[in-house]
């Protein structure tokens, strides 16, 4: 589920002073991205935490908090031995297997396995980041402020930032970074202090039949079958600091590791989960709801279709390329049926009416106070009358300021900006000159034929309303296959035409005015002239949006949060978060039931002998002999089960874990039908989806005779094992 699309004040309340009266409170009890402090204010102990929440998260060090890890591909991942062994998800070390092979030798399709230590393969690009200190800076970044507004206010907020992260940088340890981040438009400020580790490796992988069984039609689907895990080593200089790979380096050994617990789970139990989610908008005006419902989520999905289809025509025309680019067609599926899945749930719990209900409510609740109307009168006005404005003509906004995208139509990028560059008589520098020439070292001309057919027909699909003229000067004179096929001529001027061959071709541009340059490609110039003067007229609407959203946001959330006696958790923005809940399945719709539990039968029971439900041989030799060494359970084996945490793309690879503070899973995957999560938490549907640990276990030593990493491992097995199947 991870997913790398990501999406885009005058008085300031004393945080620490005004929630203090007020209680946690959600729309659903397992809702919340709490940050680590938030956890001793938890209910956990009456849901069933047998540990202290000291144990989990110490200001002072040595809880579980230490041993999980962000990885530097947008993951989590956690230490589970002394010797510095990771565990994350298959698809999260994907990008580490895609980089080390060849056609020839495809770790992304066969896995990899190392016997020894000195046989792990380097994760090319991978790094992960350490979180030793976090810190509520609220109070003191906002101390003296509260009589200020505008960009007053902002500049006196930006001079406190500076101002303790330079003092806090400076009696910081060497190695470690200090940041402070605004969450929520400035309601919180936090400090994070990191340090980095450089030289990961791979120990091991499954096949591709195992790490991703199922593929994109079961990606955010129940029942799942997928042994979604991965093993990682990270490695330090023999000083014990970080350094980049050597062979000389040594095995990192953490400040706390986790224990696995085989004893399962069941039904109703408590787990918790500690990592990295990505961004979410939990506390957003109605109109913003509404625009990702009916226009961003839309879009987005069919950019990502579009793309994820297109490097597909690219791999069928070389086996190499293929498998260099199997990476990046996983994540472009997963984060297109993420948006997707965003769209059908935002419609069907009626978000938006939702949202606009509690804002009447809010309404009545600020006019029936003078105080309050002084404070909160004008906010849902102002977020009403900013949103108007901006999201006018939000559609093609959306198309013309996200098109043409680098990775994806890299030359077309660099002929928007060389008509930009010469019509405001701009000449070409080494910077750009570099530019143009990794522009060059990535295309591929078949993706880029194919994503600028995907713009002109975008561009055709508008409301009528919001039409890019210059589009429909060109191709406005066509209709159905004949404006298709006019469009395909320009995309084959740009993708395959002799003058845009090499980045020299694009140097010359900058050679001729703009007259010649009009005269030479009069339709090319045309369009990418236009689409810069609507780039031009969406900057200024965003920089008046921009310059008063913000502060209105800042209000809503306070006045909101005091109308419930809510205490707010932050918005995820990958930093350390805790989320609690329960084993726990659903009902998708009349007349459905899903249980919480898979196992290998249910694996076997899916094989087709064809991708993504190819079963290797082994693996049904292993449950027709009811081989399942002490990973089984009754006649199977574990394989995945469903929790209540609140979760999102970034928790791929957390730890799910027990009452006790034991690890029993892997956090893989959410729910469709709890997809939107970023926006909002339906607790009836919301899931997490996680890799039984016995799986992992069981995978790693029973299928692949790996056992040697388990006996680094602290494994914890009881006398009795809690089934969690039937």
């Amino acid at each position: 589920m991870r997913s790398r699309i990501n999406l885009i004040t005058s008085t300031v309340l004393t945080i620490a002073v005004v929630l203090s009266s007020f209680s946690f409170v959600a729309a659903f009890p397992d809702e919340g991205m709490y940050v680590p402090e938030q956890i001793a204010k938890l209910p956990l102990k009456q849901k069933g935490l047998k540990i202290s929440p000291l144990d989990i998260y110490n200001p002072k060090g040595g809880g579980i908090s230490n041993a999980i890890i962000s990885l530097s591909i947008g993951c989590t991942a956690e230490f589970v031995s002394p010797q510095g062994l990771i565990l994350t998800n298959h698809h999260c070390g994907f990008d580490a297997l895609v980089a080390a092979s060849t056609a020839d030798k495809d770790y992304g399709k066969d896995g990899y396995k190392a016997d020894s230590m000195a046989q792990e393969l380097p994760a090319k690009g991978y790094s992960l980041t350490l979180t030793q200190r976090i810190e509520d800076v609220t109070a003191k970044i906002t101390k003296g402020t509260e009589k200020l507004s505008g960009d007053e206010l902002a500049q006196a907020l930006k001079a406190n930032v500076d101002k303790l992260q330079e003092a806090e940088q400076a009696k910081a340890p060497e190695g470690t970074t200090i940041r402070i981040q605004a969450l929520n438009n400035g309601f919180f400020y936090y400090l994070y202090e990191t340090s980095q580790i450089k030289d990961i490796r791979v120990v091991y992988a499954p096949p591709q039949m195992i790490g991703f069984y199922g593929g994109d039609p079961d990606n955010f689907e129940w029942t799942r079958h997928t042994g979604d895990f991965t093993f990682l080593r990270a490695y330090v200089g023999a000083d014990g600091k970080p350094a980049e790979y050597s062979p000389n380096n040594v095995p990192y050994k953490p400040k706390k590791f986790l224990t696995v617990s085989l004893n399962g789970i069941k039904e109703n139990d408590f787990v918790f989960v500690m990592g990295f989610p990505g961004g979410t908008t939990r506390y957003r005006e109605s109109q913003f709801v509404q625009y990702s419902q009916d226009v961003n989520f839309p879009f987005l999905a069919g950019l990502l279709t579009a793309w994820g289809d297109a490097l597909r025509m690219v791999g069928a025309e070389d086996e190499s390329k293929r498998v260099a680019l199997q990476g990046e067609v996983a994540n472009l599926d997963n984060s297109r049926k993420a948006y997707e899945g965003a769209v059908v749930s935002l419609k069907r719990s009626d978000f938006v009416d939702q949202r606009r209900a509690e804002e009447a409510k809010f309404a009545a609740w600020v006019n029936q106070n003078a105080q309050r109307k002084a404070k909160y009168g004008d906010v849902l006005a102002n977020l009403d009358s900013l949103s108007k404005d901006y999201y006018a003509v939000g559609a093609r906004d959306r198309l013309l300021r996200t098109f043409p995208i680098p990775g994806a139509a890299p030359v077309y990028k660099q002929i928007l900006d060389a008509v930009t560059a010469v019509r405001a008589g701009r000449k070409l520098d080494d910077k750009k000159r570099a530019e143009i020439d990794a522009a060059y070292k990535e295309r591929e001309p078949l993706l880029e034929f194919q994503m600028i057919k995907y713009f002109l027909k975008a561009a055709a699909d508008l409301p009528n309303n919001q039409k890019f003229q210059a589009a429909e000067n060109l191709f406005g004179r066509y209709q159905g296959k004949a404006r298709r096929d006019a469009e395909e001529k320009f995309a084959r001027s740009i993708a395959y035409d002799k003058d845009f061959n090499s980045a020299e071709d694009i140097y010359k541009l900058y050679d001729k005015s703009f007259n010649d340059l009009k005269d030479k490609y009069p339709d090319i110039v045309a369009l990418a002239a236009a689409q810069a003067d609507e780039r031009a007229a969406f900057g200024g609407r965003f920089a008046k949006f921009n310059a008063g959203i913000d502060h209105n946001r800042l209000l809503y959330q306070q006045g909101m949060a005091e109308m419930k006696k809510l205490v707010m958790y932050p918005d995820a923005n990958f930093t350390m978060r805790f989320t609690y809940g329960s084993v726990k399945g659903y009902k998708p719709r009349e007349a459905v039931t899903y249980s919480p539990f898979t196992t290998l039968k249910g694996v076997i029971e899916k094989d087709t002998g064809v991708f993504p439900f190819d079963v290797p041989a082994k693996l049904k030799q292993l449950q027709k002999n009811k081989d399942f060494g002490r990973y089984g359970v009754g006649d199977s084996v574990p394989v995945n089960f469903m929790a209540t945490t609140d979760i999102i793309g970034g928790n791929s690879g957390s730890p799910i874990m027990n009452g006790n503070g034991e690890q029993v899973g892997i956090v893989f995957d959410g729910n469709f039908e709890g997809l939107g999560n970023d926006i909002f938490f339906d607790g009836d549907y919301n899931r997490t989806i996680a890799v039984d640990i016995r799986y992992v276990l069981f995978v790693t030593d029973k299928f692949a005779n790996a056992g040697w990493i388990l006996k680094e491992m602290n494994l914890k097995q009881g006398a009795a094992k809690a089934a969690g199947v039937k």
